[in-house]
């Protein structure tokens, strides 16, 4: 079977990294793969095919914010693209994230259609169904069920400076993604499911494979020497992890929290960059964008509570690292964060509730990091292995193939 993966970014990013270690499953089980994708550089043992050239996105990108058409530039790179995945010919196409200003999705779509391949693709967010955004829940907004307009998110990504083109947007997404016959969608929750079945998507099958993380990197690890390194020895510590902080992560319920907690208890964030640690209080210990997972796994493991105040989140990985570290996870009600956690391996708070949020830190405290410990691995192994995840995409490739 030769599978074919698009998407904006190839090993690196969340919806790189899964591109990546699906392909090398793939690969495992004697079947042969390519990921194309649009930005960055990808690793040199992965068999890829770059979709245009920085400059090519750097133009999307300018084009996007001037006229609100995301997605509807690139047209010689995607062309170029499409002549060398003919080439290829591969059996099933694989879509991840086609948006991040390098393919064009008429012509993709036009493609696709054309070809009648068997395509699967894999909502990571809301933005194949809107005329716009890719989230919608944090605004409450629902012009995506019948027709999106006067966009209240212009200047979120994908931003646009000047034009609202979400109508137009809506309608040419809305014919061109219905336009294949024979395509699969994925969502790693139910909660992106069920949004996905309400849209004009709904006409066809929907499956939830969550996303699956490496319990070989991600499990419970000595964690003297951060203690040390950080003077946390014999503190409660309360940690926060994002690859970008951003409001809809909730990084102001941490400046909340830091305000409530009780003595002896440290917040510690992953992920910031030099203007947010700036702005911090000096309270909470602040550490950089780590690209080391056997470091980001120490500092899970070093945790006694892993917080996650998202305001609007598909399904964080950033839950599953911590429950594979033994580490209990509090988190707000928000998209499908609450999906990954049970009563035995943390909480589950109202939106937006900090008092709240601090209680429920405080009921860890109480009983004790140890109590969750075995319960938070367990369900990690059970759910989230990405060994497993991946065989279930190998298994819906096989039922589509018949």
């Amino acid at each position: 079977m030769k599978v074919l993966q698009i998407n904006s970014t190839c090993g690196y990013g969340s919806t790189g990294r899964i591109a990546v270690e699906l392909g090398a499953f793939l690969l495992e089980q004697g079947h042969e793969f390519l990921i194309a994708y649009g930005r960055g550089t990808a690793p040199e043992n992965v068999k890829n095919l770059r979709i245009g050239s920085d400059m090519g996105v750097n133009i999307h990108g300018v084009l996007s914010r001037m006229t609100d058409r995301h997605g509807f530039y690139s047209s010689r790179a995607t062309k170029e693209f499409i002549k060398r995945a003919e080439e290829y010919n591969p059996d099933i196409i694989h879509l991840h994230n086609i948006h991040g200003y390098y393919i064009n999705i008429k012509l993709l779509f036009d493609w696709l259609a054309q070809a009648n391949k068997p395509i699967v693709w894999t909502l990571h967010d809301c933005w194949a169904f809107t005329g716009h955004c890719s989230h919608f829940d944090f605004i409450k907004c629902e012009k995506w069920k019948t027709g999106c307009f006067s966009c209240p998110q212009k200047n979120e990504y994908p931003t646009s400076l000047f034009l609202d083109s979400s109508k137009r947007n809506y309608e040419d997404k809305r014919r061109l993604f219905t336009s294949v016959k024979n395509m699969t969608l994925i969502s790693p929750s139910q909660w992106l499911a069920e949004f996905a079945k309400q849209s004009f998507l709904k006409k066809y099958k929907t499956e939830v494979i969550n996303n699956g993380i490496d319990l070989e990197t991600f499990k419970p690890l000595n964690q003297g020497k951060f203690r040390k390194d950080n003077n946390l020895e014999n503190r409660f510590v309360v940690l926060g992890v994002a690859s970008k902080w951003e409001e809809r992560k909730g990084l102001e319920f941490f400046v909340s929290l830091s305000e409530k907690i009780v003595e002896n208890t440290k917040i510690v964030l992953v992920g910031l960059n030099d203007k947010q640690i700036v702005g911090l209080p000096k309270s909470i210990l602040t550490i950089k964008r780590t690209d080391s997972v056997q470091e980001l796994a120490e500092i899970y493991s070093t945790a006694d509570v892993f917080v996650n105040p998202t305001m609007e989140d598909t399904f964080p990985t950033t839950n599953l690292e911590a429950l594979a570290c033994g580490t209990p996870v509090v988190t707000f009600d928000t998209g499908g964060s609450p999906e990954s956690i049970d009563e035995k391996t943390g909480y589950i708070v109202e939106r937006g509730n900090t008092d709240l949020l601090l209680e429920k830190i405080q009921s860890v405290r109480e009983k004790g990091k140890a109590a969750y410990t075995a319960n938070c691995v367990n369900r990690a192994k059970a759910k989230y292995g990405k060994t497993d995840r991946f065989a279930e995409y190998l298994a819906c490739y096989k039922n589509i193939l018949g």
